[in-house]
């Protein structure tokens, strides 16, 4: 099984990143940031998600992000799968923060669960074969729709249609440049969507 150790973020303010992330979640090891000028526009074809205990711990890291100058893309609420909300970091990335429960148990901690990165497939069938080929273990699929990955490492891989992830994150789903992301962990290669992966640890800082 391959394993998906950090994300790296291409941002064009590396300062003004750093005290974002350090101020909104706080995730570590599982976040790099570097600087980068190339072009992106529109959406970037990816977004990622946290998961909490309950809907305390939504609002609590959603309203720290919305605080360290995140805008939200959908606000905080119930729906058939649990509670969560939507917003977009200063460079760009879309975060969702959600958990499956529906009511509080306790107060709220703010911390995170799992962290996962799902990619914008313009063809599931396609994308899929390549992680597979790449070692990846498959743990569940829904057709032409959606594909989970086993777990492995310290970050969780999804595929979702694009156009369908970009609704679900509140965006069009045009864009166009770079997706400014590159995951570490599975080795070097690209998927057919022009995903990066890269076996080592790229230069950059370290998500505080």
């Amino acid at each position: 099984m391959t394993s998906f150790d950090a994300i790296t973020l291409e941002v064009s303010d590396l300062a003004a990143a750093e005290r974002f992330y350090a101020n909104a979640f706080g995730l570590g090891s599982r976040l790099r940031l570097r600087a980068s000028q190339e072009a992106a526009t529109g959406f970037r074809g990816f977004t990622l998600s946290l998961t909490v205990a309950q809907p305390a711990d939504v609002d609590l890291l959603i309203g720290g992000a919305l605080d360290a100058g995140a805008t939200v893309l959908k606000p905080a609420g119930k729906s058939m799968w649990g509670y969560g909300g939507v917003v977009q970091a200063p460079d760009g990335t879309i975060w969702k923060v959600a958990t499956s429960a529906k009511k509080n148990t306790g107060p709220a901690t703010g911390q995170i669960g799992d962290v996962v990165l799902l990619l914008g497939a313009t063809d599931i069938v396609a994308s899929r074969q390549c992680y597979v080929d790449q070692g990846f273990t498959v743990e569940k699929s829904f057709g032409r729709m959606y594909v989970q990955f086993a777990a492995a490492g310290t970050v969780k891989l999804g595929l979702y249609r694009r156009r369908a992830l970009a609704k679900d994150a509140g965006v069009a789903p045009e864009g166009s440049g770079s997706h400014r992301v590159v995951m570490i962990g599975a080795g070097d290669f690209t998927d057919p969507d022009g995903f990066a992966w890269a076996s080592g640890q790229p230069a950059g800082q370290l998500g505080a």
